[in-house]
Parts: structure tokens; C-alpha cells; sequence
């Protein structure tokens, strides 16, 4: 699977090889100070490439499919619920493989109809904030979820 980061301000957003969202690397650029200059050191420190060991990843994790103000029916609901149920046995399944259950689980903030979740990415070593060598490092977690299903 082809993976593509665009930055946008502080973060970055990831594309597959349709070039559909596939979810958004926040990085952890350690603590800043002065407070008021985040947006301009953080800046500043893409520029300068300077490193970070890790961020947070945040990917889709259940479409319900049913909160769209339509009509449904009984056996349409009982089979997404079904649907539902399964995806989050293999999103359980992935989060007790990782060695953290840091995560968060919320109501995804561009499709009320879905839930997204984010979790910590800790790189093995400091990490240029480069496109290229920053997607190097993420691509391993993408695509492990991506061969789970759950990408």
C-alpha cells in the first residue's frame, strides 16, 4: 500500500493510494514555551527538520452506517450491529497486541456516523520531521492495520 503525508499547520494528514484519508500523525514536539508561539516554533522546527520520537496516530475505526436520518430496518440494523461488533473484536485484538493501551476512542470530528481512535506512535529513534522519513516510520503501523483490515 502507497502511503502520502500532507502537513496542514502542526499535523499531518494521510492519504492511501486513492487518495482518500486514511487519518492524521499528530506529532509530539515536546513541550513549548512560550505558550503563545506554538504555532511559529513549531514552525520553525519543520525548517530546521528538527527530530521527535513519536505522536499520535488517528485512523477511522467503526462506520455505523445507521445515523444518517434515514429509515432502516430491522434486519439492515441487526446486520451493522453485527458489523460493529466484529470490527471492534479486531480493533481489541490490535490494542492488546500493542504493548499500550494508551488509546482514545471518540466520535470521529468529520462524520458524526463513525468513531475514530487515536494512540500513541513511538519511534525507535529520533525521527527528522522530514515527509519522507517521518511517513518511513509510520508506514509500518499503517500498514499493519491496513493487512488487519482496519485501514
Amino acid at each position: 500500500m502507497q502511503w502520502k503525508l500532507e502537513r496542514e499547520e502542526g499535523y499531518f494528514k494521510i492519504f492511501d493510494e486513492n487518495k482518500n484519508i486514511a487519518g492524521y500523525f499528530d506529532p509530539s514536539y515536546g513541550d513549548i514555551f512560550p505558550e503563545h508561539k506554538i504555532s511559529e516554533i513549531i514552525e520553525e522546527m519543520h525548517k530546521k527538520h528538527e527530530k521527535i520520537l513519536g505522536g499520535f496516530l488517528m485512523v477511522p475505526m467503526i462506520k455505523f452506517e445507521v445515523f444518517n436520518d434515514q429509515e432502516i430496518g430491522l434486519d439492515y440494523l441487526q446486520r451493522r450491529i453485527d458489523d460493529v461488533k466484529d470490527r471492534i473484536s479486531k480493533w481489541k485484538d490490535f490494542i492488546l497486541n500493542q504493548k499500550s493501551s494508551d488509546h482514545k476512542i471518540q466520535v470521529s470530528h468529520t462524520d458524526t456516523d463513525m468513531l475514530s481512535i487515536t494512540f500513541p506512535i513511538h519511534f525507535n529513534a529520533p525521527v527528522s520531521l522530514e515527509k519522507k522519513l517521518l511517513l518511513a516510520e509510520l508506514e509500518i503501523s499503517l500498514n499493519s492495520l491496513h493487512e488487519k483490515g482496519l485501514l
